[in-house]
């Protein structure tokens, strides 16, 4: 492999523009590998977990809610953020409960995602859950979404027909159908 270029750029300032209690906007201004000032705008995130739970049926449990960003209806795996110190593991656990209603026995962490590198420090970290248990969901206030289940090729056909552009959801499905191929392994159960 020959000797890659360096392409680094190296911050000489920074600015917080916004504070939210989901994220904060930043701007920095940097130095660009030949020496010039540039502005990087972007938004800082504590990162979430999305989860992929599998019934024994070989079903998927999905969740489908109003984006308002979006404005319309989006079909997804269960996900959301990880709390100031909270370990990523227990944030799905907790994710999964309060969403759906189920608890799983097995957790098998799958691999981590940027969604959107340009602009976005999020990272998702995405699980397998098996051994699904039903109990009762624990919404937070002001959500609102609807469980169903989905076969992979049900999903994977959503996901083709273009009505399923959830970027962590898209690679959730790729993930699914890689599995059932035995084209990739899953990781170990943890604890």
């Amino acid at each position: 492999m020959s000797k890659q270029a360096d392409l680094t750029e190296h911050e000489t300032g920074s600015e917080t523009v916004f504070q939210g209690k989901l994220l904060q906007v930043k701007r920095d201004t940097v130095r660009l590998p030949d020496g010039k000032p540039a502005t990087r705008e972007y938004i800082q995130h504590n990162g979430a977990v999305m989860i992929i739970p599998l019934l024994e049926s070989g079903e998927l449990v999905m969740e489908r809610q109003y984006r308002y960003v979006m404005r319309r209806h989006c079909i997804e795996f269960p996900a959301g953020k990880i709390d100031a110190g909270e370990e990523p593991l227990a944030a799905g656990r907790r994710e999964l409960l309060e969403e759906t209603g189920y608890v799983a026995r097995e957790w098998i962490y799958l691999t981590s995602i940027n969604p959107t590198v340009a602009y976005s420090t999020e990272r998702i970290l995405v699980y397998l859950a098996r051994g699904l248990e039903q109990r009762e969901s624990k919404l937070d206030e002001c959500e609102f979404l609807e469980v169903l289940k989905l076969t992979p090729a049900a999903l994977l056909e959503l996901v083709r027909a273009g009505e399923i552009g959830d970027v962590k959801t898209v690679i959730g499905a790729l993930w699914m159908e890689k599995l059932q191929r035995g084209d990739w392994a899953a990781g170990p159960v943890l604890p």
